[in-house]
């Protein structure tokens, strides 16, 4: 059972979401309704900060295939979080965007070539 105090602070964070328009902080609207920790927000940040320093030394040393990047991101995210939902709200919001670029151009790929097989 919820204390009093976490019920009203979920009152009032539904309340809150209802005047925001959380469609314009897609990455915020992701942690609200995955219900996210804190902590839990501060570790995929981290993974991603961890993920685009490789990204740019890889792309610095000629990498042309970011794919081992983009597995290790699905692997190591939060089991709350859909990987594509949430490079979708990342690119959307502007975080990482050659890094999500590059994810999403290998989801893409990935999907033609299984479109193609079936």
């Amino acid at each position: 059972m919820k204390e009093p105090k976490d019920e009203t602070a979920s009152f009032h964070v539904q309340l809150l979401s209802k005047i925001l328009n959380l469609d314009d902080y897609p990455v915020v609207k992701l942690i609200i309704e995955n219900n996210l920790s804190k902590e839990e927000s501060e570790e995929l940040f981290l993974l991603l900060n961890k993920l685009n320093d490789q990204y740019e030394r890889q792309k610095e040393e000629g990498f042309l295939d970011f794919t081992p990047l983009l597995v290790e991101y699905a692997g190591m995210l939060n089991e709350k979080l859909d990987p594509d939902n949430t490079i979708a709200a990342l690119r959307q919001e502007g975080h990482y965007p050659d890094l999500m670029r590059e994810f999403s151009k290998i989801i893409d790929m990935d999907k033609r070539k299984s479109q193609r097989r079936s």
